[in-house]
């Protein structure tokens, strides 16, 4: 997949296009963006960094996605070039029919994709009737019922995982940079990743998670380490199964179910038996299915 970050590194070719921030590439995203790619024309994604929520309102927000992970995404989805621009005040304060202009049309897009609530532009004045206006074929994609990116967001800071991957589509994820450790997890049996997380990313709700990372099984420890007297965040995965050197890596933690909330225990050898039932219950746990509804 080809990333721009200009229109002038994109050829004027025809193209179906949609325009948003897509974070999370959630199934309701991914109604939009597989019709973008089952047309004719070269699918094209306009997308933005950092979120324009966090520009125009000056608060930080939870990403569900890394920028990096989003671009693998939508090349996943079957996108071809994506457009990435810096969302900035200026650019908000274009106007709905000058943004259509610049960014739409000069890289020849004929048709674009999105839900009927589509808005764009300066104060969100534009819309898909406003295109239609200006010359651009536009297809009004059917919403997925109750999915937001800021839905998932409430599932995944309450734990809710299971939930979550109906709405996204896949099972929800933490990413990040295998970092040094304390290595308290060798000493215990259980040897484990230490992920930095980017700061913009939301973390979900603390506690023991199963799941994967690639094809290894995974538990999943997000929290303080109460045991020990923590009060510094981690992300910490032991892959079942698994003997390598994994520092420097950067790794996408998939998170199947919620096991447990973190603790503390009277004694090691309980924290350990503890950890041993988590592995078990990792093993025995079953990917997340999906279900939509379409209205």
């Amino acid at each position: 997949m080809n990333v721009a970050r200009s229109i002038d590194e994109l050829a004027r070719v025809p193209r179906a296009v949609a325009v948003g921030t897509f974070d999370g590439v959630h199934q309701g995203h991914r109604r939009v963006l597989e019709a973008v790619v089952a047309d004719a024309r070269k699918p094209t994604v306009v997308t933005f960094q950092p979120h324009p929520r966090a520009v125009l309102t000056g608060n930080q927000v939870e990403l569900l996605t890394s920028v990096e992970r989003r671009l693998e995404l939508l090349a996943e989805i079957g996108i071809e070039d994506v457009l990435l621009l810096e969302f900035t005040l200026e650019l908000a304060a274009i106007a709905a029919t000058d943004f259509a202009v610049e960014y739409l049309a000069s890289i020849g897009a004929e048709v674009v994709y999105a839900a009927s609530s589509f808005r764009f532009g300066r104060g969100a004045e534009g819309d898909l009737g406003l295109l239609d206006a200006l010359g651009f074929e536009t297809r009004a994609v059917p919403v997925v019922e109750g999915v937001s990116s800021t839905h998932v967001r409430q599932l995944l800071r309450a734990g809710e995982v299971e939930r979550a991957a109906a709405l996204l589509g896949r099972p929800a994820e933490i990413e990040g940079t295998v970092v040094a450790g304390d290595a308290r997890g060798g000493t215990l049996g259980f040897p484990t990743a230490n992920l930095a997380v980017p700061a913009d990313v939301l973390v979900p709700a603390f506690g023991i998670y199963a799941g994967a990372v690639g094809e290894h099984r995974a538990a999943i420890s997000v929290g303080v380490n109460p045991h020990y007297g923590g009060r510094e965040r981690r992300v910490e995965a032991f892959l079942l199964d698994f003997d390598g050197d994994l520092y420097g890596k950067r790794l996408i933690v998939e998170l199947w179910r919620f096991l447990r909330a973190e603790q503390a225990f009277a004694s090691e050898p309980e924290l350990v038996a503890q950890i041993a039932r988590d592995v078990e219950e990792t093993r025995a746990a079953e990917r997340p299915g999906v279900a939509v509804r379409q209205r």
